[in-house]
């Protein structure tokens, strides 16, 4: 205890010691920047020690600052992206979006476009479980700066990403195009492996949008690009499904590979809605020979009934008469 509050005062006095920095007076009359930015980055790293983060955040911002003012962009960049990483460890995700496009904006005017895109990366990671929105818009912009700087293979891992939060979400017209933008990319680069995996996570995706043609022209465009398993597994599927058999359909989505794809396919692939089998007429049914006849209530018909006790009268009258006949006999 007793330690965090020595640092904390020494925090304090570095504070003081870069204001200092940053007067001007008649002999002196460009502040000190330089100094006053390295003053500010002790006293952060006092404040990081004493656990109070959010003076550590305002020293890294007014060392960023400080160094903007003396036009050494990489360093600004470099303290805005800590002060980020300090409002993680606070929780505080409000102003992570802001702090990673002013680091990698600064990072841009120093001409490293690589840690421009690096910084919304990291930041997007961070946003990825509660602010999914902000995240696809981070990993967005960093493809654009890597596909600014002809970086196709990076681009393409993040526009990777953006294709598989896309899907979390359920926003499948817009996962398709990422995922068709995805293997542009990999066409540049000419990795042909990786566009057979995204053959089969672009049709996945277009039988989850419900659109059976779609999912047949994405294999019949990319198909060659796939392994012959993976060829094998999407013609039984697409047949399948153009046949309306879910049994065969399920056999396909629990292939191996289909299971061991990223999670956010695998998952798609899981709950992915099967084909319904052709409707069956139910059996007629069928008389068993021999049966006994059925049962018919004496009193569901009295005309039936009647009749059947005055067949039965005749029945006995006339054999009462032939009785008869065969005594005179």
């Amino acid at each position: 205890m007793a330690y965090t509050n020595k640092k904390f005062q020494e925090g304090l006095e570095l504070i003081k010691s870069a204001e200092k920095f940053l007067k001007t007076s008649l002999l002196k009359w460009r502040p000190e920047y330089e100094l006053a930015a390295e003053e500010y980055n002790k006293a952060a790293t006092c404040f990081r020690i004493a656990k109070s983060f959010d003076q550590c955040k305002e020293c890294l911002l007014k060392a960023a600052e400080c160094h903007k003012q003396n036009r050494s962009w990489f360093h600004a960049a470099k303290c805005i992206e800590q002060a980020l990483l300090v409002s993680k460890e606070v929780g505080d995700l409000r102003e992570v979006t802001q702090l990673a496009e002013r680091a990698c904006s600064l990072y841009q005017q120093h001409g490293s476009c690589d840690a421009g895109a690096s910084v919304l990366d990291k930041a997007a990671k961070i946003l990825e479980q509660t602010q999914p929105e902000a995240a696809l818009a981070l990993y967005q912009k960093a493809a654009d700066v890597c596909m600014g700087e002809d970086s196709t293979r990076q681009a393409a891992e993040y526009i990777s990403k953006t294709a598989r939060i896309l899907v979390k979400l359920q926003l499948y017209d817009k996962a398709a195009h990422a995922i068709r933008q995805e293997i542009g990319l990999h066409q540049q680069s000419e990795h042909l492996p990786a566009i057979g995996r995204l053959a089969v996570a672009l049709v996945l995706v277009q039988l989850a949008r419900g659109d059976t043609v779609a999912a047949e022209k994405a294999f019949k465009e990319w198909g060659n690009c796939c392994e012959a398993p993976e060829v094998q597994t999407l013609e039984m599927l697409l047949t399948a499904y153009d046949e309306e058999d879910p049994e065969a359909a399920l056999r396909a989505l629990n292939s191996p590979f289909i299971k061991h794809m990223d999670v956010e396919y695998a998952r798609l692939a899981r709950d992915l809605p099967l084909p319904k089998g052709p409707d069956i007429a139910p059996p007629k049914a069928s008389v068993i020979p021999g049966a006994a006849p059925s049962y018919v209530s004496p009193n569901a018909k009295g005309g039936q009934g009647e009749e059947a006790k005055k067949g039965e009268g005749e029945e006995a009258k006339g054999g009462s008469d032939d009785e008869y006949d065969e005594g005179l006999c």
